[in-house]
């Protein structure tokens, strides 16, 4: 299968800038006395120190001396592009940057030695998550065990109380009157004497024209 290549603008102009920058040093380097192979890796010493130091300054939290180097490479860079340009005569070099270019190599080594292995600071150890404690497995095969149900035994009902306790007690007699118990009493002796029964309760409240429980309470004594 063929993968589409899509160019990004941004690459595209990263690579034309990287292969500028790595020519203006290549000259440079080759100007102050660095022939052959060396003229090449010169470029390559400088772009790579770059690179760490922003990579460092990308992924550790203290990265001052990310910085420190990265301005050392941004310089180293950045100069040799201008001296480049037209303001330095490439065919007399200044001893002062002959000596620059041939310490260069030493300075590269000791940025990229000490990018390489410095430490990240120390963090605690994130406590791991304690895990619910495993529950043993029984030594025979659970498969060949019989299911055995458990019946529940139902729990009694609770005992209710004798139908006595429950009875309501009987009302207290109402006061009577001795003037209407008397009245009563006369009422109940003629409709003894004309019916020959006991009058009832609902028969001497008519008579009366008393309540119910009144007319209860005046029958009761008149038993």
């Amino acid at each position: 299968m063929f993968r589409t290549i899509r160019l990004d603008a941004v690459l595209v102009q990263a690579v034309i800038a990287g292969a500028l920058s790595f020519s203006h040093l290549h000259d440079l380097s080759e100007a102050a006395g660095q022939h052959g192979w060396k003229a090449w890796a010169y470029p390559v010493s400088v772009d790579l120190l770059l690179v760490a130091a922003w990579h460092r300054m990308r992924t550790r939290a203290d990265n001052r001396a990310a910085w420190i180097w990265f301005v050392i490479a941004l310089t180293a860079s950045l100069g040799a592009n201008i001296a480049t340009a037209g303001l330095l005569d490439l065919n007399a070099v200044p001893a002062w940057l002959r000596i620059l270019v041939a310490g260069w190599p030493a300075l590269a080594f000791l940025g990229g030695t000490l990018l390489a292995h410095s430490h990240a600071p120390a963090t605690a150890p994130a406590e791991p998550e304690t895990a619910p404690a495993p529950v043993p497995l029984p030594a025979d095969d659970p498969q060949s065990a019989p299911d055995i149900t458990v019946e529940r035994t139902p729990e009694p009902a609770p005992e209710l109380p004798p139908p006595t306790a429950l009875a309501p007690t009987a009302a207290p007699a109402a006061a009577v009157p001795p003037a209407l118990l008397d009245h009563a009493r006369k009422v109940a002796d003629a409709y003894r004497a004309t019916t020959g029964d006991r009058i009832d309760p609902e028969t001497l409240r008519a008579r009366l024209g008393v309540p119910g429980p009144l007319a209860e309470s005046i029958t009761s004594q008149l038993a």
